[in-house]
């Protein structure tokens, strides 16, 4: 069971507004708790880790290696073989092999091809691929493969983090919406309350009708409903945002109810998320960690397909050991004593290679339409998030003027009705507009933030 810790004021350094305000929790820090603690943050970092391991094993690959190999057979007290062969062999980028042996063998019944000097046989030499596996094998197209694969796991860390990262910033700015819905209607909810008492004091006077009593205790009514239905949403909305939340101990956050939202999220939100960098396109498009991933899938796949060529090549494999008893005196290994090998193998029809290559050059022409095709998308992806920050920009410079218009008729409809000469049906008219509008303000500006954090997360900068 998860053990939540009550996030207070003390804990996260908040911002103090004056002596009896809440703690507000801004963007800025909140991400900041996500980006630095969060488990699926440190899963992603993860990813680097394993390709890195991979390349460290395909590495491997050209590790030198020690090699002993000795058998014996004694049978009715008689020695058949004593063999004893060793061999260190370092291998090399290309088909080359460099090997250095000693054999010690003896016995009374020993194949004579194995028979070696009483200090034994020393050799040293080379073993070359001279078509197949010269110039590319299967150990360095692996090699090269796992740089790239390292590569590649950086790009989709990004990608993976990025979109969790728009997944928190959508959290919070509907935390912040409902947090200011549900200011709106608590500020009205006080107004219904306060007109509610000042009819009821004007009808016992005398100077309003029992009408006006029943409309301003319907309308309290429905501001109790409306502020009901926003706290449950803020509610739904701040556990939303809890879920983000993680301290270094691996331990779960829980937002209690004295930590808000900054409400003054709109002045500092480019800044924020880097928003500025929103210029140019086309460098935004060939920087994007999508089309680098792509690319370098495209680099292993070239890798592929060279290897796949090379291994249409008949397999030509040539061995020289120089032969020596005498391992302290170099002068000793010379061409007069040698071991020499050749062997050669060529599949007659080379369906399975040509096959193989075939395959790698298909799917060398998929990368390039998704590359193309991805292209495109970021690119008209991109242009759509801008033309949307800049309507929803205009939108909510509109509302706000609609705001202070609507507030401006709200309040001379009340100066009327005190005065005696309007009616209660019209204060509350005017003032459901101004509400409506209010929270098309808070929509609006919902939806702006929303846009520049979607367009930040298509192009990976979050």
């Amino acid at each position: 069971m998860n053990k939540y810790i009550i996030l207070f004021f003390s804990i996260l350094c908040f911002t103090s507004q004056a002596q009896e305000t809440d703690s507000i929790l801004s963007l800025e820090e909140y991400l900041g708790y996500v980006k630095k603690y969060h488990p699926i943050v440190k899963q992603a970092r993860l990813i680097t880790t394993e390709s890195e391991a991979k390349l460290l094993k395909s590495r491997g690959a050209f590790d030198p290696k020690l090699e002993v190999d000795f058998s014996n057979k004694e049978f009715k007290g008689t020695t058949y073989y004593d063999k004893l062969n060793a061999a260190f062999k370092i291998p090399t980028w290309y088909g080359v092999e460099l090997k250095a042996n000693y054999e010690n063998n003896e016995g009374t019944y020993l194949n004579p091809e194995y028979n070696t000097p009483e200090d034994g046989l020393y050799s040293a030499g080379v073993s070359v691929s001279l078509a197949k596996g010269l110039l590319t094998n299967k150990r360095m197209a692996t090699l090269k493969q796992a740089k790239l694969y390292t590569q590649q796991a950086a790009a989709k860390q990004k990608l993976v983090v990025n979109d969790f990262l728009f997944d928190a910033t959508e959290a919070y700015f509907n935390w912040l919406k409902n947090y200011k819905a549900k200011l709106v209607y608590s500020a009205y909810l006080k107004n219904a309350e306060v007109r509610l008492l000042n009819v009821k004091k004007s009808f016992f006077a005398g100077d309003k009708p029992a009408v006006d009593t029943l409309e301003a205790s319907i309308n309290y009514k429905n501001r109790l409903l409306d502020i009901e239905k926003a706290r449950i949403g803020y509610i739904k909305s701040k556990l939303e945002v809890s879920n983000f939340l993680w301290l270094q101990n691996n331990l779960p956050l829980e937002i209690t109810d004295a930590i808000t939202p900054d409400t003054t999220t709109i002045n500092s939100i480019n800044t924020v998320l880097n928003s500025s960098l929103l210029n140019t396109t086309e460098e935004l498009v060939e920087n994007h960690p999508k089309l680098k991933e792509l690319q370098i899938k495209k680099n292993i796949l070239t890798i592929d397909k060279r290897y796949k060529t090379n291994n249409l090549l008949p397999k030509i494999d040539l061995q020289y050991n120089f032969l020596s008893s005498d391992y302290k005196n170099l002068d000793s290994f010379n061409t007069s004593n040698y071991k020499t090998g050749l062997a050669v193998s060529f599949p007659l029809f080379l369906r399975k290679e040509r096959a193989d290559l075939k395959l790698t050059k298909v799917k060398l022409k998929d990368i390039d339409f998704d590359i193309m095709a991805t292209k495109v998308n970021l690119s008209n992806k991109i242009e759509s998030g801008l033309q949307q920050i800049e309507s929803y920009n205009n939108q909510h410079t509109i509302i706000k003027d609609l705001v202070k218009d609507y507030k401006k008729l709200v309040y001379t409809e009340e100066r009327k009705f005190n005065l005696g000469e309007g009616s209660l049906f019209l204060v509350n008219y005017r003032e459901v507009k101004l509400i409506e509008t209010q929270l098309k303000e808070i929509d609006t500006e919902y939806n702006l933030f929303l846009s520049k954090s979607k367009l930040l997360s298509v192009i990976n900068m979050l």
